[in-house]
């Protein structure tokens, strides 16, 4: 009986210890949340408005640029997958897995080829474990992203997009992240970002019809060098937002699952001080049977030996 209290005490101190670390994890998820969620409250505003910029410019003029025009019979796309380097965060990176599977399936139906372009460990691994081919992958900065790493993403995909086909270019571009919708609610969505959904971004700005954008902007030295100059803009400060937004939800999911873990532990202690108790007394009534068992028979033997 002895054996089998120090197993429950030994499993109680091991489960404390671990409640100890999870705490941990889900106080500084905590803090990074908050600082991702300010960095992406500041950067929306700078990609919704040039995104508009670039609206304007694709509507206001006769320009066919190649990052705006739609291909004839589009036969390839790139996928940017956005995942995390770490795990720890619950089912955040199977989800976007998930949409960008769902994704690359409908295209591939559309009968196009796609290339894949990963961004996290969680990805790579996903990828490199099932022997799929992938373009290009960037890791190590997922949990604190800056505007140099989504530089670094968007030039390859740029190039991609400005290439032929034939020469290993794509015709559209897709990425899939996380987008946060609040501490409690994250979700896996994938967008075209290229070419241009002229509609689509009309329709998402709800100050300026589509009537009221053109008398804005003044186009020098022409609109096809201002496409040059800002359809690059675009992209990085797209990526870029979206890198924000995953890295916040990938903070809240860890700060949800480190919380879960933490009370799972709290449970798990309580179950085992409850059958620690139980295995505590049930010695103790042992031990007083043995000594009453014992004195009993002492007296007996002593009542004995008097006869």
């Amino acid at each position: 009986m002895g054996a089998k209290l120090r197993v429950y005490k030994r499993r109680i101190r091991s489960v404390t210890a671990t409640k100890k670390i999870t705490k941990a994890m889900e106080m500084i998820a905590a803090s990074r949340v908050v600082k991702a969620q300010r960095q992406v409250a500041a950067s929306t505003p700078y990609a919704s408005e040039l995104t508009r910029a670039v609206t304007a410019v694709a509507t206001g003029s006769n320009t066919q640029h190649p990052l705006t025009t739609e291909a004839e019979q589009p036969s390839r796309a790139a996928v940017l997958l956005i995942t995390s380097d770490r795990g720890l965060a619950g089912g955040y990176s199977s989800n976007v897995i998930k949409a960008a599977e769902q994704l690359t399936e409908r295209l591939k139906a559309e009968g196009k080829e796609v290339d894949a372009y990963i961004v996290g460990r969680k990805g790579v691994s996903y990828y490199s474990f099932r022997e799929r081919k992938v373009v290009e992958s960037w890791t190590g900065f997922t949990d604190n992203p800056t505007y140099a790493d989504a530089k670094a993403i968007a030039a390859p995909l740029i190039d991609a997009v400005q290439q032929d086909t034939a020469e290993g270019g794509v015709d559209e571009l897709h990425i899939v992240t996380t987008e946060f919708i609040s501490m409690m609610t994250q979700t896996a969505i994938d967008d075209r970002l290229l070419p241009l959904s002229l509609d689509k971004t009309l329709a998402e700005s709800e100050e300026t019809a589509k009537g009221e954008i053109l008398p804005l902007f003044d186009f020098e030295p022409s609109a096809e060098d201002v496409l040059d100059a800002l359809l690059p803009r675009y992209v990085e400060s797209r990526i870029y937002n979206a890198l924000l937004q995953a890295a916040a939800s990938k903070h809240a999911a860890t700060r949800r699952a480190m919380k879960s873990a933490t009370d799972n532990a709290e449970e798990l202690i309580k179950s085992l001080s409850r059958l620690a108790n139980a295995a505590r007394q049930a010695e103790i009534t042992q031990e007083i049977s043995e000594i009453v068992g014992g004195a009993s028979a002492l007296a007996d033997a002593t009542a004995g030996s008097d006869k």
